[in-house]
């Protein structure tokens, strides 16, 4: 009875369960509570903190690449295979064009992820869909603030610097530098291009940092500011028309 318990425990998740991926669903578990129970970029921190318990579960084979064979048939060596494969193959092979097809084991879900990513796919989309999120009012209500997002881009070549001082490459800290301007988009494309090992990382730190924003500025702006300037009263932006937000790209 106990060998029984102990290669059924063997067979289970919890036996092959590693401290690292413990963490990591700790760290899901924590993201999750601050989208859903306090409402903190919940767009954001929900779908990452998904992807970390996904990823994490031990032996679900999300991770799992697949193996992709490429295989050439020559009409001398098809044989009986070509009244086995399609007819337009099989013709093929009759008339002695060598043909070369692929055999594919499938993979988990990282491996559709690396596809759409080769293909050029997933990144315009992403673009797409954050560009029609973006609500462009405030910059239209007050032009001046163009100047605050541009300053904002200096925060790359800090980052470049301090990575490259890391003892990364040039291109990984490219990849990493990117994510100083605060535009997670942008990093995940740059980072598919230059560093692609790099990917899953960057893109899990920018906009996990962009979305915990709420809870990482109060500190910063309780020590830089006195309690006479945050109590002090904003004006309230003018209101942007549809029209104005259609017009200005």
């Amino acid at each position: 009875m106990v060998t029984l318990l102990t290669n059924f425990w063997q067979t289970t998740g919890f036996a092959n369960m590693t401290w690292q991926e413990m963490v990591m669903l700790a760290v899901a578990g924590i993201l999750l509570y601050l989208a859903i129970g306090k409402a903190f970029e919940p767009l954001l921190l929900v779908p990452i903190a998904f992807g970390m318990l996904l990823t994490n579960l031990p032996m679900s084979g999300v991770m799992e690449i697949g193996d992709t064979v490429l295989r050439a048939i020559s009409p001398e060596a098809a044989g009986e295979t070509a009244r086995m494969l399609a007819e337009p193959t099989a013709e093929m092979l009759r008339e002695g064009i060598p043909v070369e097809y692929y055999t594919e084991s499938p993979g988990g879900l990282i491996s559709y992820f690396y596809r759409g990513n080769q293909l050029g796919i997933f990144p315009p989309l992403i673009f797409m869909g954050v560009g029609a999120m973006t609500d462009f009012g405030p910059l239209i209500a007050n032009p001046r603030s163009i100047f605050l997002g541009a300053a904002a881009q200096f925060g790359i070549f800090f980052t470049f610097t301090g990575a490259l001082l890391m003892g990364f490459t040039a291109q990984e800290a490219s990849a990493i530098g990117i994510i100083g301007g605060a535009d997670g988009p942008t990093a995940i494309l740059v980072t598919a291009m230059m560093a692609s090992h790099l990917l899953g990382p960057i893109a899990v730190a920018a906009y996990s940092y962009m979305a915990l924003v709420p809870i990482i500025q109060p500190p910063i702006m309780y020590a830089l500011t006195t309690k006479e300037e945050r109590v002090i009263k904003m004006k309230q932006l003018r209101t942007v028309t549809k029209k104005e937000k259609i017009l200005f790209p």
